[in-house]
């Protein structure tokens, strides 16, 4: 990308868990707890980081395919449980993430989230930090389509009045890479989340950052 493009980008799009805050440990336990629970087969770690990053549907469908509706209501209903229940507390920030967002805000950059967490479980966790009115907008899988469908990325623009060039989506997985992808839109992927970097890689973003704190460098 030109540095005339770069310069264009007004609005920087994050994702939230893996690539701001470090909830990749409890969003694995919650879901082994919950199959534990139902008696049903519990994931591996590796199996549960895979599904990080879509909706709550759309992962648990993923995770146990044989399971009927019925199943995956109740596995949704128990995971929740087990999340709010240790949410009381919120995950911390990977290093170098409360820093990177008050200098890119005060730079001027509007700053936006797109999640595949609940509503209600960005909005609890943004309580809980003090930081409900710190994000310029958000889209939560809950009320849009999941990751790796632009729904979520165009309602932003739309909302922001902004064509897709001019706006960034930052993440660490495939979902979030391929949902830029689909919206036309240029990404940053960083190394340190769910997924591995060279897999994001195949999605040509600007730039794979190992730190947060290098997000800056990569709008420059």
């Amino acid at each position: 990308m030109s540095k005339t493009n770069l310069n264009s980008i007004k609005l920087v799009i994050f994702d939230w868990d893996g690539t701001i805050s470090d909830s990749v440990a409890r969003i694995v336990s919650s879901m082994q707890s919950a199959a534990t629970e139902l008696a049903m087969p519990v994931p591996s770690y590796l199996e549960v980081k895979e599904i990080i990053g879509l909706g709550l549907t759309e992962a648990t469908f993923r995770l146990f395919p044989q399971a009927t509706r019925e199943q995956v209501f109740q596995l949704q209903t128990r995971y929740s449980q087990h999340y709010r229940n240790e949410d009381s507390a919120p995950c911390p920030f990977f290093p170098g993430v409360e820093e990177t967002l008050q200098d890119l805000k005060a730079e001027g950059y509007q700053l936006a989230v797109a999640t595949g967490k609940s509503r209600a479980g960005l909005d609890r966790v943004l309580l809980s930090l003090g930081m409900e009115d710190f994000f310029h907008n958000s889209r939560c899988a809950d009320e849009t389509l999941s990751k790796p469908h632009p729904l979520m990325l165009e309602e932003l623009l739309a909302e922001f009045g902004l064509p897709a060039e001019a706006a960034v989506m930052v993440g660490d997985t495939e979902f979030d890479m391929e949902m830029a992808v689909n919206a036309g839109m240029p990404r940053i992927a960083v190394s340190y989340g769910a997924h591995h970097a060279d897999r994001l890689q195949t999605f040509k973003p600007l730039a794979c950052v190992d730190l947060f704190s290098e997000i800056k460098s990569s709008l420059y």
